[in-house]
């Protein structure tokens, strides 16, 4: 059995030897540049964050920035990264450290923790590669490291086995007080979940824990940690409507809340009789067509999609007065934040009919 106080001093010498160090947001203590890429990160892969995050910075190069920037902006730009929640939390927060903290972000976990969009472990995040905090962190990569080193049974995402977790990974913290150790020990827990300990094929002959890992001594990594328990995806279905006036479509902003809160969408309806009503309703003719269908699959449900396609008669297009629609031009739909199911439809669109 690995000898817990043994667990920080070797991660932290594995992670300055081969860890992860060119990172866009490493080597800097800027608790912005760090907040931003822990926020991408949630959920989603280094490689997918990187274009995002460069993006981001050089449209908002501080905090202050982010904070006076419109929503909308903000939307556009995250775009195609998904759970975006997190783009409006992400905005939120900015105005809440800009407005009630003077744009420096507060250095303990628990104040960061009462700031929108951050949790318990993106506050231990923050709070350690900014400001060296001794803090514990426990992400989806950390679960896995943790269930298959020390053979932890049980879905980490139930309750019980989340709080015996959280209860291992302060276990396991380093008591060095020197903020790089603490730097490259949670900073190594990251790597080592997503470098090695990966979810498919785990590298364990490149493991500095192979010969004490559960899992790999007895030949349960592929049973560590415990998958989700599997359950049907239920099925939900619209209609949306592709209205053009010449090369320009008529979007709609969704509800700030649930599904794709805050971005702009195609107008929809519950079958297609309802969404002729609404071609007509902003002045497009009676005749629908089909275009091809999509089937976008969120957490809890798949969204089939059935898009139908409507020109406006004869120029005579209406727009509602309160703002919440607007006729974009299709070669300008990179300033809208679009669900990604639009932006392909609209980008199919694009090449075949203008």
């Amino acid at each position: 059995m690995l000898a817990l106080a043994d667990f920080s001093t070797r991660l932290i010498a594995w992670q300055r030897v081969h860890g992860r160090h060119d990172l866009p947001w490493q080597n800097t203590r800027d608790p912005y540049w760090i907040w931003l890429s822990e926020i991408m990160l949630q959920q989603t892969q280094v490689s997918t964050v990187i274009p995002y995050y460069a993006r981001f910075l050089a449209r908002f190069p501080d905090v202050n920035a982010l904070a006076a920037a419109p929503l909308d902006d903000v939307m556009a730009l995250w775009a195609g990264l998904g759970y975006y929640s997190r783009a409006r939390n992400l905005h939120r927060c900015a105005q809440v450290v800009s407005e009630q903290f003077g744009g420096a972000f507060p250095q303990t976990v628990d104040e960061l923790a009462e700031l929108p969009g951050i949790g318990r472990s993106t506050a231990a995040a923050i709070a350690s590669f900014a400001f060296g905090a001794r803090a514990t962190i426990l992400d989806g990569n950390v679960k896995r490291v943790l269930a298959r080193v020390f053979g932890i049974d049980g879905f980490p995402g139930e309750k019980r086995v989340e709080n015996a977790m959280w209860t291992l990974a302060e276990s396991l913290l380093p008591d060095a007080a020197h903020p790089d150790d603490v730097t490259a020990y949670t900073q190594g827990l990251m790597d080592l979940g997503a470098t090695l300990c990966v979810r498919g094929k785990p590298d364990c002959a490149r493991c500095p824990f192979a010969a004490d890992c559960v899992a790999n001594v007895s030949g349960r990594q592929r049973e560590l940690p415990a998958a989700r328990p599997k359950k049907t995806l239920p099925t939900k279905k619209t209609w949306m409507l592709v209205l053009k006036d010449g090369d320009a479509v008529l979007l709609e902003k969704r509800p700030p809340t649930g599904i794709w809160g805050g971005l702009w969408s195609l107008p929809e309806a519950a079958g297609e009789d309802a969404l002729a009503d609404v071609a007509h309703g902003f002045g497009g003719t009676d005749e629908l067509h089909r275009l091809a269908p999509l089937t976008h699959t969120f957490t809890h449900f798949k969204l089939e999609i059935e898009p139908r396609l409507a020109q406006v008669g004869g120029g005579a297009r209406f727009q509602a007065a309160n703002g919440e629609t607007v006729w974009a031009p299709l070669a300008e739909i990179d300033a809208f934040g679009l669900p990604a199911p639009v932006r392909k439809l609209l980008d199919a669109l694009q090449g075949s009919l203008i």
